[in-house]
């Protein structure tokens, strides 16, 4: 090993002058650091905001990541006001990882010499970093790769999004925590310093100044604001899906293709009836409430839940997947008047709200009872004045605020409140 070190780095990318750049340097690369480092915390709070909103510690059906442990240490009861919470936290979120993926591979760009540097390990320390390095460029491809493939509604993972994006971004964020801990100073300095380059093969040029550079055909800043513009084209052809409405249009990037038509249920949808196995009999005349709860038990038809005090709440839907509807105007019965038929009162537990479907994800969820007792949270059966249809959740369909789509439960068939679950 040491006779290798003396002969020096090998042929390629290992020696400095490979990389021949005029744009590569510490001011460059730490620019685009400071933008990943505000977009990437930001990017990591919205991520366990977004994961608190399932409140995955309130019941194994809500949790898709089981064996978290101490990593859910932060979780907390997720508020129901204000009702839009979820949708701008989850739109932010989606949003912003799609637009920082051309600072994510500029900044890949400006630092990947370093990637083949000669020796490949100096001391125990600079080891740690290598380490820190390998983890954050591996959990940044994997964490960005996931999360787009998931906005696209391309579910091709070797297993559960959550549990692979949620373990993941554990480990991302480790690495680049150790990653700024150890570049924060340097590029502080670098920033300090200005865009002047400095010498090849010293200090302040951190094996990111070629020492054989090619003749510049953009400036440094020139190169930013390439960069800049092609953040602001990705947030132009993303943005409008968390927006909805009629900036849906311009959300290029965002799924296609599952917008029932016009009209009142013209509205997206994650799920259909028929992908999720709804068949013809389970939402039929036929098809029943079952509410149960302080050990009784009542079955409703539809009929039956339309006789009773109908009201209503604006309130829109919001996905992981960052697309979300303007407010849409639901009706139907409380769920507190639903518990309040089982003899529950004002201190109504949790509750458990399950479908009739037979495939996919989150065919139950349950409620946290902050979710239940809100005046706004409904069993709903019309929507925007008119029947739900059945993509939208016929016969009923629960609507909750400031809860992820998954929770506002299509197709029930049965509320149980208090339960073990």
């Amino acid at each position: 090993m040491d006779s290798a070190v003396a002969s020096g780095p090998p042929r390629g990318p290992a020696r400095p002058e490979f990389w021949r750049s005029p744009l590569r340097g510490p001011w460059l690369t730490a620019v685009l650091g400071f933008v990943l480092l505000a977009g990437v915390t930001l990017l990591f709070v919205t991520g366990l905001l977004s994961y608190a909103a399932y409140n995955p510690d309130l019941a194994p059906v809500n949790d898709q990541t089981p064996d978290k442990g101490w990593l859910g240490f932060y979780l907390f009861s997720w508020p129901t006001s204000p009702y839009w919470l979820y949708r701008v936290n989850q739109g932010v979120h989606v949003v912003l990882g799609v637009v920082l993926v051309p600072v994510l591979l500029a900044k890949l760009w400006s630092v990947i010499p370093k990637l083949f540097a000669w020796p490949p390990v100096r001391s125990a320390g600079h080891g740690i970093e290598r380490l820190s390095l390998l983890l954050l460029v591996g959990g940044a491809g994997f964490e960005f790769a996931t999360g787009i493939l998931n906005v696209q509604l391309h579910y091709i993972f070797p297993g559960s999004f959550y549990v692979l994006h949620f373990y993941g971004a554990w480990v991302f964020i480790g690495a680049f925590v150790v990653h700024v801990a150890f570049r924060l100073p340097r590029a502080l300095r670098a920033v300090r310093y200005g865009s002047a380059q400095p010498e090849a093969g010293t200090e302040e040029a951190a094996g990111l100044v070629s020492p054989r550079p090619a003749p510049p055909t953009i400036s440094r800043r020139g190169a930013l604001g390439m960069v800049g513009l092609g953040a602001f084209a990705l947030f132009a052809v993303t943005a409008g899906q968390s927006v909805g409405g009629w900036w849906r249009r311009t959300a290029l990037l965002a799924p296609h293709g599952r917008e029932p038509g016009s009209g009142p249920n013209g509205f997206q949808i994650n799920k259909t009836a028929a992908s999720v196995g709804i068949r013809p009999g389970d939402i039929s005349p036929a098809w029943r409430l079952t509410v149960r709860g302080a050990g009784r038990r009542v079955v409703l038809t539809r009929d039956q839940l339309l006789a009773m005090r109908q009201r209503e709440a604006a309130l829109p839907i919001a996905c992981v997947e960052g697309w979300s509807t303007p407010d849409q105007l639901w009706s139907g019965v409380r769920l507190t008047d639903l518990a309040a038929l089982v003899g529950l009162g004002a201190d109504i537990p949790h509750a458990l709200v399950e479908s009739v479907q037979r495939g996919g994800a989150f065919s139950s969820a349950v409620l946290r009872d902050n979710q239940v007792r809100d005046h706004r949270s409904l069993l709903a059966l019309r929507v925007n004045g008119v029947v739900l249809s059945y993509d939208h959740g016929y016969p009923a369909r629960v609507i909750v605020p400031g809860a992820p789509g998954v929770h506002n439960t299509k197709w029930v068939t049965r509320v149980t409140f208090g339960e073990p679950v």
